[in-house]
């Protein structure tokens, strides 16, 4: 599976990575069985990502990256409130459903000390987004609510992930969460 397309094989380690985050773990992706999964030289491994650290944050970006597509096409131009939060939600859970390697990338990288900063960045712009929507609900500490939100959204995402499948119980509980309506 050698290529000389840079991108391609750049994509190719990153499939790697994902591949075997989700059957062994990200604890066990090392330099080594990335550069063999994906078929290329460990050279240039080094090349794209210069260590392991900057794979992994690489991995847990592209995750979000897509996850973060995903809700902004999903709530488009609605207004903050309780239906954008849940059209928000539902993007992002069917999301990490889709994704290979979401419990890796949600919970594992949470010891990765070189994931940590990226992992609060992106709390704090999924924070940030729903912030205005429970500002719009009139719900008192607007971002602690919203950073809650946040939690409890990816707790219900490594529940699914665990189980392969969705959990209705789980996201009525999280639309019970908002005021207003009952569960989605």
């Amino acid at each position: 599976m050698r290529t000389r397309d840079p991108d391609a094989k750049r994509d190719a380690l990153l499939a790697a990575g994902v591949s075997l985050a989700h059957e062994h773990g990200l604890g066990q992706v090392s330099v080594n069985r990335v550069v063999a999964t994906a078929g290329v030289a460990k050279g240039t491994f080094f090349h794209h990502f210069g260590d392991r650290a900057g794979f992994l944050v690489e991995l847990h970006r592209r995750f979000h990256d897509r996850l973060t597509a995903d809700i902004e096409a999903a709530i488009g131009d609605l207004r903050p409130g309780r239906d954008r939060l849940l059209r928000a939600a539902t993007a992002y859970l069917d999301g990490c459903r889709r994704d290979r390697g979401t419990r890796a990338l949600l919970v594992e990288a949470r010891a990765e000390p070189a994931v940590r900063a990226e992992i609060v960045r992106r709390n704090a712009q999924f924070t940030a987004l729903a912030a205005a929507d429970f500002v719009a609900l009139h719900r008192d500490n607007a971002e602690a609510a919203a950073q809650l939100w946040v939690v409890m959204a990816a707790e219900v995402a490594v529940a699914e992930s665990a189980r392969d499948a969705v959990i209705a119980p789980l996201r009525d509980a999280l639309a019970g969460y908002l005021p207003g309506r009952g569960p989605a």
